[in-house]
């Protein structure tokens, strides 16, 4: 049972800055910032969750049997993510690759304390036990300091160093066209980290400072301890609205120019590109396959093809699928039944992450698995995790990947200048101070 207050922020100005540093207090965190993109399937502006009362950490093994249960018991709002290697509790799959973020596979918990931000107006909803304290956390909030924030952000000490060098990116791609030329997979997402060793970062600062520079409609901080998630996605895995499921999938990027003429050029050669076009449309049919296995017959529509969005960085293709789920669906059996989410795999899936598997050098872990939420009716909505650094404190560890699709006109030398264009913007955070 919560108790409920709504606050006029009318008055109030920096609240969303004010929530996430008021929140570090607690070891439990997760927040979602839309950045006021105008996206037609989004309830919320921005998300806070703190302070833990029940939660769940565990690796692979009955992962998504586990979830399911916490779920339906808690029959709450619970927040948290699903790393890709879950996949290991789907098929009969493996992830043996280097692992120095050592985060669960599987998160998710309960929290006492929930604000929900929209329309400027931001609703606190309270477990009771914790009721008592809801006036004077207002207060805390309103009258919390944001002064030199964004100051500090970046590196302390050390540098970015590369877990796959440009040459042998080179010739893994090479493998992987030759796996696509056989025709063991007609499309792979292959992967590579970046990484930092034996250095610290300011989390919410390194945070606020990626999503200025990105603005993407799907910002998530995640702390659980001393791991945490700065995910600046642009991506949407699958939403649940009552009985309507939403897919959104991004394949296809563009660099953007400051040159009004050029940006519009450039987008305009994303939209007409038959290569980055052929990908999307590939993930569009494998989202399509898995969305099957829990609609109702027919209810399965492609509502946008293709189309071009602009984000402060990039240029990106974005398809939209929707479809009704049957009635006796639970929600945690449709992520089990879509995921890991195509657009970070491949098709077909499982022979696809065999060969990620065998090419790639790191453990992914919760790059490319997904952050989100469900609500207390079943509902839920999770991003896709890419644009993201991750942080391990205590190991002193800081990581991002990138990748892209592979696909038989990839080019390995084009598609390592993509990744380079999608890295751009964790890289020149965290560099700010280690230059």
């Amino acid at each position: 049972m919560r108790v409920s207050k709504f606050i006029s922020l009318d008055q109030y100005p920096d609240v969303k800055q004010k929530l996430l540093l008021w929140a570090q207090q607690f070891d439990d965190v997760v927040w979602f910032d839309s950045n006021n993109h105008n996206q037609e399937y989004s309830n919320f502006e921005s998300v806070l969750a703190v302070d833990a009362f029940s939660a769940i950490q565990t690796d692979f093994t009955n992962a998504f049997k586990d979830l399911k249960e916490f779920q339906s018991t808690t029959n709450d709002w619970i927040f948290g993510y699903l790393s890709y290697d879950l996949k290991n509790d789907l098929e009969q799959l493996k992830s043996e690759n280097h692992d120095n973020l050592e985060f669960p596979d599987l998160y998710f918990f309960q929290p006492k304390k929930l604000f929900l931000l929209r329309d400027n107006l931001l609703e606190l909803q309270y477990l009771k036990m914790v009721d008592d304290e809801l006036d004077s956390d207002i207060k805390s909030i309103l009258n919390q300091g944001t002064e030199n924030i964004e100051s500090s952000n970046g590196l302390e000490h050390g540098k970015i160093k590369l877990r796959i060098h440009k040459d042998e990116y080179y010739e893994k791609v090479n493998k992987m066209l030759y796996h696509i030329n056989r025709g063991d997979i007609y499309e792979a997402n292959f992967c590579q980290e970046f990484y930092a060793e034996d250095v610290s970062i300011n989390a919410v600062e390194t945070y606020l400072q990626l999503n200025k520079i990105s603005n993407p409609p799907f910002a998530t901080f995640i702390k659980c301890g001393e791991k945490f998630v700065l995910s600046a996605s642009p991506e949407r895995y699958i939403k649940k609205t009552g009985s309507t499921l939403i897919s959104q999938p991004i394949k296809g990027t563009a660099a953007r120019s400051q040159d009004k003429e050029e940006d519009e050029q450039l987008k305009l050669n994303l939209l007409n590109d038959e290569k980055e076009r052929s990908e999307n449309i590939m993930i569009v049919d494998l989202v399509r396959n898995d969305l099957a296995h829990t609609a109702k017959r027919g209810s399965i529509e492609v509502k946008e093809l293709c189309k071009v969005y602009s984000f402060e960085q990039v240029h990106q293709m974005i398809s939209t699928i929707t479809s009704e789920v049957k009635e006796d669906v639970h929600p945690v059996d449709v992520l089990s039944s879509t995921f890991p989410m195509g657009s970070m795999t491949g098709a077909p899936k499982i022979s696809a992450m065999k060969i990620i598997e065998e090419l790639e050098e790191t453990k992914r872990g919760v790059y490319s698995g997904a952050l989100g939420y469900f609500t207390p009716n079943g509902d839920f909505d999770f991003n896709v995790v890419i644009r993201s650094i991750l942080y391990n404190a205590k190991n002193q560890y800081v990581s991002y990947s990138v990748g892209g699709a592979i696909t038989a006109k990839s080019d390995p030398v084009k598609e390592y200048e993509e990744c380079l264009l999608k890295a751009k913007a964790m890289r020149s955070v965290l560099e700010n101070h280690s230059k």
